[in-house]
């Protein structure tokens, strides 16, 4: 299985900003061969960046300028193979089972009770995912940049992100770590960054989808986090931008067919 993927970004700053990207895949022992080219303009210009890597993997690029600047970012990859899962940490499973600034598990406890009893393991994935798509509709540029699940489930509507914030509250309400995956999904129109939930169950880490957007066997890690604080595509640690222009690609040569949606599948 070969996967080909793009972004651009184009941003202009105020003075003294320093940036973050999180765009570039995850670089998996698993796949068979890894190629990418990442290239960053300031006022046109080449301009080195600094990289990061955090616990899961997701690859931070670092970005300072001086002066008010056009910034813009070009990231392709192309990927063959599938990842190996990585290595179960307790600490995630402590991490993850929390409430977070974006998904508010604890507000929608009593709200996972009533609808899922007691349901648990791949039935209760199952069940959310197919609840989660029932009760919100997917509207494009519906939802704020600072609803979290609460909001969502209220005014019944968002993209992907707030599906997922969704759908990863009401698992952690039941006491299943659960936690949001950035990645390049080849499917949605229009194309962009698609943001998946991943819940731990027997003893391993599965994809839930509840946009049914994308097959899950076709897409490609680029960050993971608690919520969509960790995994925002271009965020700000000092200063501050307009973002001028985002297109992202996602292609695969050989789709994989999704194994159902109750079969229990590993981002990869």
């Amino acid at each position: 299985m070969r996967r080909a993927v793009s972004a651009r970004i184009a941003a202009k700053t105020t003075a003294n900003t320093s940036m973050v990207f999180a765009v570039a895949a995850v670089r998996n022992p698993g796949f068979e061969t890894f190629e990418e080219q990442p290239t960053v303009l300031v006022n046109s210009e080449p301009a080195r960046v600094g990289e990061v890597e955090d616990v899961h993997g997701s690859r931070l690029h670092l970005l300072e300028v001086a002066e008010p600047s056009t910034v813009e970012l070009d990231y392709s990859a192309t990927v063959t193979g599938r990842a190996v899962p990585e290595a179960v940490d307790e600490v995630d499973q402590i991490k993850y089972v929390r409430p977070s600034r974006y998904c508010e598990s604890d507000h929608l406890l009593p709200t996972s009770y009533a609808e899922f009893g007691s349901l648990e393991g791949a039935g209760l994935l199952a069940a959310v995912r197919d609840w989660v798509g029932r009760e919100l509709s997917y509207v494009g540029g519906s939802s704020r940049s600072t609803d979290g699940a609460v909001q969502t489930l209220l005014a019944r509507r968002g993209v992907c992100r707030d599906y997922s914030h969704l759908v990863v509250s009401l698992l952690r309400a039941k006491d299943v770590p659960a936690r949001l995956a950035a990645v390049y999904a080849p499917g949605p129109t229009p194309m962009d960054f698609h943001a998946v939930a991943e819940a731990y169950v027997d003893a391993a880490w599965h994809v839930v989808d509840a946009t049914g957007l994308a097959t899950r066997h076709s897409l490609l890690r680029i960050s993971t986090g608690r919520d969509a604080s960790d995994t925002a595509f271009l965020s700000t640690v000092g200063g501050s931008l307009s973002l001028q222009e985002l297109k992202v690609t996602a292609e695969i040569d050989e789709p994989v067919p999704d194994a159902g949606p109750a079969a229990l599948v590993q981002l990869g």
